[in-house]
């Protein structure tokens, strides 16, 4: 049996577990979230409802798996949520890890880790400073299960970062969302490219890390469609296909964010070259085509 854990099941660890138990493989996963642990559980997954950073759970999911994937978020309450979702998370799993077998453990992080800025195209050999405190924090978890002592990692026998651009897909599209209602001016500038990624073409790479050949390991990648655009590209396209006006981009920032998103171009050559993985939304228009024409029944169903 293929056990895989999951730790911190949101919007992308509920898609891994969906697709991992369609394919047959045993699922664990740990949540805090109650409301999802019972919808999880009610698709065949063995859900725990538990705080990652704590130490709760590690007699709760037993001790053999093939395969891990740590896709936590944010938990809220501020900076010392984020530290303590993130950082203080990756420390629990590492002192699990101490006593269990792993085969594979693959982190998701994000390429906010990197500061650049101005149009520079980004790969994995470009240090990873974080333009902020919450990216920082990023940073510091990345390099605890990098620069893991052997002792601590002596029952993992790889590991995989991905670095995930900006994630969107069903029911996660808040740019889309706003064009819709019909919002006429919107935060943030036209000129910088957003650098996405789907939803479902970030599990393809997740799956491509568990199912990658031995001699691939300990590897960062950067998981991210292969063609960024300028957010006024985007903003118009999505207008046209809604019949809507395009909004104009007045400046400043979006809701919740301290910085200007960075202006640059995440490559994503190294996941292609290692593990043959290829977005199957190449760009923005593919994956909201798809989520415009998945929503359209049920759009007419309200009309109707």
């Amino acid at each position: 049996m293929n056990r895989l854990l999951i730790l911190g099941c949101g919007y992308v660890g509920s898609a891994v577990a969906w697709r991992a138990v369609d394919e047959g493989r045993e699922v664990t996963a740990v949540t805090r979230n109650p409301e999802r642990a019972a919808a999880l559980a009610a698709t065949g997954v063995h859900a725990v409802v538990a705080d990652l950073a704590e130490s709760d759970w590690h007699g709760q999911v037993g001790r053999e798996f093939e395969t891990v994937l740590n896709c936590v978020g944010s938990g809220g309450s501020g900076m010392e949520g984020y530290r303590r979702s993130y950082l203080e998370g990756m420390k629990s799993v590492l002192v699990w890890a101490r006593s269990a077998a792993v085969g594979t453990l693959v982190y998701t992080s994000s390429t906010s880790v990197y500061a650049q800025d101005a149009g520079v195209r980004v790969d994995e050999s470009m240090p990873a400073e974080g333009r902020n405190e919450t990216a920082q924090i990023l940073v510091e978890t990345e390099k605890l299960l990098r620069n893991a002592p052997a002792a601590e990692r002596a029952n993992l026998r790889r590991w995989f970062i991905l670095r995930l651009a900006g994630i969107y897909g069903p029911e996660r599209h808040s740019l889309l969302d706003a064009i819709r209602i019909g919002y006429t001016s919107l935060p943030g500038t036209g000129g910088h490219r957003l650098n996405l990624a789907h939803r479902d073409d970030i599990v393809d790479a997740i799956f491509a890390c568990f199912d990658a050949s031995p001699a691939v390991y300990d590897q960062v990648f950067n998981v991210a469609d292969d063609a960024p655009a300028t957010k006024h590209e985007v903003a118009v396209w999505l207008a046209s296909q809604l019949g809507k006006t395009a909004p104009v981009l007045a400046g400043g920032l979006a809701p919740g964010r301290s910085a200007a998103v960075p202006d640059r171009i995440i490559a994503n050559g190294r996941i292609k070259e290692a593990l043959g993985w290829s977005p199957v939304h190449p760009t923005f228009r593919e994956g909201y085509a798809e989520i415009l024409q998945q929503e359209s029944p049920q759009k007419g169903a309200e009309g109707a």
